[in-house]
């Protein structure tokens, strides 16, 4: 048996020119004049299934923060190769979030620990009377740290925020996930947070360990899966396709996690942006068109990656 694949090497893959059609062959069309790429067919025997087995674990964060947001999370899951989705309890549309996941309840759920709000256009409140987690008009920071697109800001790791309050506040937020998604199987935190601090991992760990929601990747050799690159926020949504099918090809037997946001393109994606980050509904787009793509899909089964969640290693997949 022979397989036909597509190899291309194109000289900048930051600077495609828009596809008009990807068939399933792989061969792909431009509606360009100004560009052009050279593909060579060839044929190469069909290699037999590595005996080492594929996982990939792919997370989908900040369901609740906005309705074009909750829509794909589950879009990504019913539809996609999404297992995890991270949930905000602070956020607005976290009422609506919860009703979809009431209709998904196989969805693996994270408590998405939130502390800031980033968005220039709409903000959130910490769910307690935190006033060291708040700035002056009681919305979260905008940021944890010093952000050089605003050298002005009073960031959160510049104040004198109270552990107290923290450990008041995240248990609130675990609490209200809990509350409405008991299922919940683990803990993260929206942007990192200051994990640096030992005041705020000592926390975090005390929560995660209090209410049976740690589930560490590390011991079992997960890897960070990026078919986006770094520069994943340039790329536009047919970029991101043809990236993450590449990087699904080449991708070598062993335990991944890929983690980014999905989001539709609509005018509610689009008003929601801050500086050094204009393109949030483009580049949200493209996490769900990479997710939700036939090919990719195809890939999946075809390569035998298993897709997993936190739940499956919290439950020893692994052993």
């Amino acid at each position: 048996m022979f397989k036909i694949i597509q190899l291309w090497n194109p000289p900048n893959w930051g600077a495609l020119p828009p596809f008009s059609s990807v068939g399933r062959s792989r061969r792909i069309q431009y509606n360009s004049t100004h560009y052009q790429r050279f593909f060579r067919t060839i044929k190469l025997r069909k290699l037999p299934m590595s005996q080492e087995p594929f996982y990939l674990l792919v997370r989908a964060d900040d369901i609740g923060f906005s309705h074009a947001g909750n829509l794909a999370c589950i879009d990504v899951f019913t539809k996609g190769i999404c297992r995890s989705v991270e949930l905000m309890a602070p956020c607005p549309w976290f009422p609506e979030a919860v009703k979809l996941l009431h209709q998904h309840r196989d969805y693996d759920v994270g408590v998405h620990l939130t502390l800031t709000s980033e968005w220039e256009n709409y903000k959130w409140r910490p769910l307690t009377a935190a006033k060291s987690l708040a700035n002056a008009d009681g919305y979260c920071y905008q940021m944890y740290r010093k952000n050089k697109n605003y050298p002005d800001a009073v960031n959160m790791e510049d104040t004198d925020w109270s552990p107290e309050e923290l450990e008041t506040e995240f248990r609130a937020q675990i609490e209200m996930v809990l509350k409405h998604v008991p299922w919940a199987s683990h803990l993260t935190t929206h942007m990192g947070g200051l994990r640096d601090d030992p005041r705020w991992k000592g926390v975090i760990d005390k929560l995660t360990a209090e209410y049976n929601l740690e589930v560490d990747l590390q011991p079992f050799g997960i890897e960070r899966f990026r078919p986006f690159g770094d520069n994943n926020q340039a790329l536009l949504p047919e970029e991101k396709v043809e990236a993450m099918r590449k990087g699904l090809a080449e991708l070598a037997p062993g335990r991944w996690i890929h983690v980014d946001h999905p989001a539709y393109d609509v005018p509610e994606t689009r008003a929601i942006h801050h500086v050094g980050y204009e393109g949030v509904a483009v580049d949200r787009q493209g996490v769900v068109d990479a997710w939700t793509d036939p090919e990719v899909l195809s890939m999946i089964e075809q390569r035998g990656i298993q897709l997993i969640s936190y739940g499956d290693v919290k439950r020893g997949i692994f052993g």
